[in-house]
């Protein structure tokens, strides 16, 4: 029994003790935080990161004075000097946050009563334009970032994206996750960031893409198997352009699996000019089709004698070949005209002979056709006599003489 109440005494000493130096740190700890409250704070430390890109050559797009011009204007006063138990740490914070460009701040004093101010900053991985101009950047998880009026990032630029809404569409989110990725795989490698210019979104959510070197289009197609794409388009650079030029090729698609399809330049022009040299042709015979209806006239019989027939067709070429012969006898050089007496000696015309009499049975002769004889044409003289003519002459009035 003595045991039993040794041990219970034993027990509540114990935990007087306990309950006596508790209290007395208890004490302690708050008399420290009071009197440190009571310091002043003697400088001011900001951190920046989250920018490892060597890209932006240690650029950043929130610097120190946009942090301390939050913590001055958190305090109400200027922060150095003040008192440490007046500054509040947890709106700092929130404050800070606020900017587009920071993802995370956290603030503490030190053992030297200095502020400490550590800020994540938001490392962009895109540049954006949409169709109707406006620019922004994204980072890598697909925040959208205004433009800096610090500096310019160089990043890959893509153009064409389709909206300018801040809350996206599924379609739209998805295709700034294909950007985000295509864009990260491209900064990855220095022969990428020095072959590619700009990357043009189509209608399609596709990608084609133009080389700072070469007058070429790259089709890309979407953002899945982006290394095996971009290996397959190194390749092709490597050991086909550097040969054959930079603009033999107008197009270099490496959107289908294990294949890159190309197009010489000038092949599609002469094959768009033979579709074209085609459609001209068939449009040549339609017409000369439309105008040989348009030629043919019906001849209506305005009469029992006049009638279209084949015989009307054979003396209107008659007619033609007339023409024809007419027109090179007046192209020949005159012949001087010859002139008939007035009492020409008349000929005699030869004697018909008189037909035998017809047998009967036997077959009809054929009637003489009577023949003129053969006139000689005279000769003209070379020289011919003008003889004076017998007019009386015009009467001459006399010139009248004013003087």
């Amino acid at each position: 029994m003595e045991k039993k109440t040794r041990y219970s005494i034993k027990k509540i000493l114990l935990a007087i003790v306990w309950l006596a130096v508790g209290a007395g740190t208890s004490v302690l700890l708050a008399a420290a935080i009071k009197k440190n409250d009571a310091e002043k704070c003697t400088k001011i430390e900001v951190t920046i990161s989250g920018i490892e890109n060597t890209i932006f050559n240690n650029e950043k797009f929130v610097d120190e004075k946009d942090i301390l011009n939050v913590v001055t204007t958190v305090c109400k006063t200027a922060p150095l000097g003040k008192a440490i138990g007046t500054f509040d740490l947890k709106q700092m914070e929130t404050e800070i946050e606020k900017s587009t460009w920071v993802k995370n701040a956290e603030l503490f004093f030190d053992n030297n009563k200095v502020l400490r101010v550590s800020v994540q900053e938001r490392e962009p991985v895109a540049r954006l334009f949409t169709k109707s101009g406006n620019s922004f950047y994204i980072d890598a998880t697909l925040k959208m970032l205004p433009l800096s009026d610090k500096f310019s990032a160089k990043l890959p630029v893509f153009t064409n994206f389709p909206t300018d809404n801040i809350v996206l569409s599924k379609a739209d989110s998805n295709l700034l996750g294909d950007i985000k990725n295509v864009s990260i795989s491209i900064q990855k490698d220095s022969f990428r960031m020095a072959m590619i210019d700009q990357v043009d979104i189509t209608e399609q959510y596709n990608f084609e893409m133009i080389p700072k070197i070469g007058n070429q289009i790259i089709v890309f197609g979407n953002g899945s198997d982006i290394e095996e794409k971009f290996s397959r388009l190194q390749l092709f650079y490597k050991n086909i352009l550097v040969k054959t030029g930079w603009n033999k090729y107008s197009v270099i698609n490496v959107q289908y699996k294990n294949q890159v399809v190309a197009k010489i330049r000038g092949a599609e022009d002469k094959t768009a000019d033979s579709l074209r040299t085609l459609q001209l042709m068939q449009a040549i015979a339609v017409n000369a089709a439309m105008q040989s209806e348009d030629s043919v006239q019906t001849i209506m019989p305005d009469n029992s004698t006049n009638t279209a027939d084949s015989s009307m067709i054979q003396q209107s070429m008659q007619r033609e070949d007339n023409f024809e012969t007419s027109n090179a006898a007046m192209d020949k050089p005159l012949q001087p005209a010859v002139i008939p007496a007035l009492n020409p000696t008349p000929v005699n015309p030869p004697l018909l002979k008189t037909p035998a009499p017809v047998k009967p049975g036997a077959a009809k002769p054929t009637a003489p056709v009577a023949t003129k004889p053969e006139q000689k044409k005279p000769i003209p003289n070379p020289n011919p006599v003008i003889k004076p003519t017998t007019d009386k002459p015009k009467i001459v009035m006399p010139v009248k003489n004013e003087y």
